[in-house]
Parts: structure tokens; C-alpha cells; sequence
């Protein structure tokens, strides 16, 4: 009777999504909020529907993170349309790297000090809760691959690298725990799952996107073949990019993200830098002339498969956030962790933004943006999860799960309730200090 009950609650909830779709777009709150809130309520403080200790359900939770990061990286780097040339790229790498760095170690030594936590539970932590999420940032992130406005070309940047970028450190974390090989002086860390982790799985990332591209963009003009498998593709290109990368040892995260890159650099230098064609409105026959067009077929293809990664995201965070609010007690939100929580989203994130971003061509008011959307979410719950199945023990991983549950949730909340007033707050401010049309300023910020 329970199993069936699920198909009730999941069929009326996302139905009722789907019908106040329009209503919900006009609220100062994100879907995200509603999810985690429904959630909530079917949880042991609600109605106790849902009854879920998520360490005793560690592993599922490490699979339904996984795949909804891998598609949600995939889906970022298919929105960043502007050449890795451009200085333009500053700005997440500096946010994904630098800051991302800073993060750790400021978070790393809060938990050492402030919870008491072994030194390798502390850097866990601070690798756990450093990076920003690609599923739930979605409300700030550039809203088309045209978007060149510098706050939201950031943020995805961002939420695109520093996922990855975060392995490292867990790796450290759970080596210094003595779960994991660091050798001699840590060099097989730096040159292991530091150096080769890392340019590896861009590497395999950028070759994958690149020659699969190629080939259905060849297939299509050439021979008017592979037409009308926009999801196979995504999915298939998500996967392979994703396993080859696991398979030799490197970051599958960073290797998604290079290939949603690449597969968009396929289209753009088709295009020769202009504004993609929009492809994906054609239907019946003029669908497949545009699929199959020399100029059109590129843009269509990386149009195709955004709009299908894009559905794909949405259904993952229906269902992972869902689930997070279900499995959220009342008692989690004490006073010392949002203390805690407080003290990691107004000291520890503008901090570490400010310092990283020094020197960049980014205004006060969007470094300050940047420095409040730290959100945090399913990709914290991954990188816990991770770590609990390969050895972390009970009694910190149920230390280190409060903190992160407690910390993910507000983030929802607090950013999810502030997203919409101030991104509208900052695209007044933007249209009217915006210089004349044609301008460096006015173009491209």
C-alpha cells in the first residue's frame, strides 16, 4: 500500500506543478522552496510519510545526486557560449579555484576550532560545503547561451567547475581521515587527484563533446541521418563522458561540464561567433530541414539537447529535494548550527569572493551578489554521501550529515526567498547604469 501511495503523492504533486506552473513563476520564491517544503510535511515532523534515515539509505542518495549533478553540469556548460579565449572566463575560474579554496579552508578551520572535528573531518567538511550547486542556482544563472551578463556568466562558471574542482579536497579530507593514499609528502594527492584528476577529465570532457558533435553535425548535413535523437545523444554523450573519465582515474564532473562546453563551441564557431538561428521552433517537415541544414544544423542540435537536459534537471530536483525535506527533522535546525550556517554565508563566502575577485572588471554591486548566492545543495549531499560509503565513520559522518542537511535546507530557503527580489532589483539597476548601446559596458556587461 505504501509503494502505491508514492505514485498518488508523486502524480498529484507533479501534476499540480505542472497546471501552477504560470502562477508559480509570478511568486518571490523558487520551486525549489515548494519541493523542500512538501517535502517537509510528508517527513517525521509531518505527517511521518516519509521515514528515511539518509546515512542507512547512503548509498541511494549517493546514486540520485550523482545523476542529477552530471546532467545539471552537462546542461551549464551547454549555456556558456562565449570562447575560452575571452577574459570573460576570469571571473568563474577565479570564483571555481581561488575562492572555492579560500572556502575550504575557512570552513575547514570553523569545524576544526568551533565542532571539534579531526582535522581530515574539517577539510571534508569545508570540501562538502565549499562548492556552489548547479541544480538549484539555476534562478541566477545566465537564461540563454546568448547571455553575456557578467553576475550570471559567473555564477555558472562557477556551479560548472568548482564541483568538480571541490574532489580534491574530499580526497584530502578522507586521506588525512586515513580512508584514502595521499603518499609520501601528499605527492601522489597533487599529482593524482589534483593535477591528473582534474586536466583529465576536462580533457575527456572537451574530446567526447568535440567528436560527437562532429560527427552527428557530419551525419545530418551530409547524409540528413541521426535526426530526432536530441535525448539519446544527451544522455549518451553524459554517460560516456562521465564513465570514460571515472574509468581512467580523473573527475567525471569536470568531464560533463567540458563536454556540454565543447558540444556549444561546435555550434558557436559554426556560427562563426553571431546569434545562433532559432532552430528549435521549427515543426513537421521545416523541423527536419533546419536539423539537417548546413548553417542550422548545429544550432539545433545544442538547442535540442539543452531543452532536453533541462527537463531531465527539473524532474531530478523535484524528486532529490522532495526527498531532502523528507528526511529533515525539526531538531536539526539548533541554534548553534545556524549560528554555524550564518557564519559561513555572510563571513566565510564574501570573504573568500572578495578576495578572489580583487583586480576583476566586476562592479561592487555584482561582486556583492556574488558573494550572498553561495547556494549550497544537492551537490553537498553527493560529496557526504560519497564519503559515507567508503569508510567515514558513524559517528562523524552523522556529525558532519547535520551540519549539511541543516546548511542545504536554509540555503534553499534564504536564497530561494531572496533570488527573485534581488536579481530583479539588479537587472534595474543594470538596465539603467547601462552605457549606450554599442558600447564595451553597455554590450557586454
Amino acid at each position: 500500500m505504501t509503494e502505491t501511495f508514492w505514485f498518488v503523492i508523486v502524480g498529484t504533486l507533479l501534476i499540480a506543478m505542472a497546471l501552477a506552473d504560470s502562477s508559480l513563476r509570478r511568486l518571490p520564491i523558487t520551486t525549489a522552496i515548494l519541493y523542500l517544503l512538501i517535502g517537509f510535511s510528508l517527513g517525521p515532523t509531518g505527517i511521518g510519510f516519509i521515514q528515511i534515515d539518509p546515512l542507512s539509505e547512503r548509498v541511494l542518495l549517493e546514486r540520485m545526486t550523482e545523476i542529477i549533478v552530471i546532467i545539471s553540469l552537462f546542461s551549464a556548460g551547454l549555456k556558456l557560449r562565449t570562447p575560452l579565449s575571452s577574459r570573460r572566463w576570469a571571473v568563474p575560474v577565479r570564483l571555481a579555484f581561488g575562492s572555492m579554496t579560500l572556502t575550504v579552508g575557512m570552513i575547514t578551520l570553523v569545524g576544526w576550532v568551533a565542532l571539534d572535528l579531526p582535522i581530515g573531518a574539517a577539510v571534508l567538511l569545508g570540501a562538502i560545503l565549499a562548492p556552489t550547486d548547479p541544480v538549484l542556482a539555476t534562478d541566477v544563472q545566465v537564461r540563454r547561451p546568448t547571455d553575456q551578463d557578467r553576475l550570471r556568466f559567473g555564477l555558472t562558471g562557477e556551479a560548472g567547475m568548482n564541483d568538480g574542482a571541490a574532489f580534491p579536497f574530499v580526497m584530502l579530507g578522507m586521506g588525512l581521515l586515513g580512508l584514502h593514499e595521499l603518499g609520501s609528502y601528499w605527492w601522489r594527492w597533487l599529482a593524482v587527484d589534483v593535477l591528473w584528476a582534474v586536466a583529465g577529465g576536462l580533457a575527456v570532457g572537451a574530446l567526447f563533446g568535440t567528436l560527437i558533435g562532429r560527427l552527428v553535425v557530419y551525419l545530418r548535413r551530409r547524409h540528413r541521418e541521426a535526426v530526432g535523437v536530441d535525448d539519446f545523444l544527451a544522455l549518451g554523450l553524459i554517460a560516456l563522458s562521465y564513465g570514460i573519465a571515472l574509468t581512467i582515474g580523473t573527475y567525471g564532473f569536470l568531464a560533463v561540464f567540458a563536454a556540454g562546453l565543447s558540444l556549444r563551441r561546435i555550434e558557436r564557431r559554426s556560427t562563426e561567433g553571431a546569434s545562433p538561428p532559432v532552430a528549435v521552433e521549427a515543426t513537421g517537415e521545416d523541423e527536419e530541414e533546419v536539423a539537417t541544414g548546413a548553417e542550422t544544423a548545429p544550432a539545433y542540435m545544442a538547442d535540442a539537447v539543452l531543452g532536453f537536459s533541462d527537463q531531465l534537471e527539473r524532474i531530478g530536483t523535484f524528486a532529490v529535494v522532495l526527498l531532502l525535506g523528507g528526511m529533515i527533522p525539526d531538531w536539526l535546525f539548533s541554534p548553534e548550527v545556524l549560528t554555524l550556517i550564518a557564519v559561513f554565508f555572510l563571513v566565510v563566502r564574501p570573504i573568500a569572493v572578495t578576495i578572489g575577485l580583487v583586480g576583476s572588471w566586476t562592479t561592487a554591486m555584482q561582486r556583492g551578489l556574488i558573494g550572498w548566492f553561495g547556494i549550497r545543495g544537492v551537490g553537498s549531499v553527493y560529496y557526504l554521501m560519497y564519503a559515507a560509503n567508503r569508510g567515514l565513520p558513524a559517528e562523524l559522518a552523522n556529525r558532519l550529515a547535520i551540519v549539511t542537511f541543516a546548511t542545504v535546507a536554509v540555503s534553499i530557503l534564504v536564497h530561494g526567498l531572496s533570488t527573485r527580489p534581488l536579481m530583479g532589483l539588479y537587472s534595474q539597476r543594470h538596465r539603467r547604469d547601462r552605457a549606450p548601446a554599442g558600447s564595451m559596458t553597455g554590450a557586454s556587461e
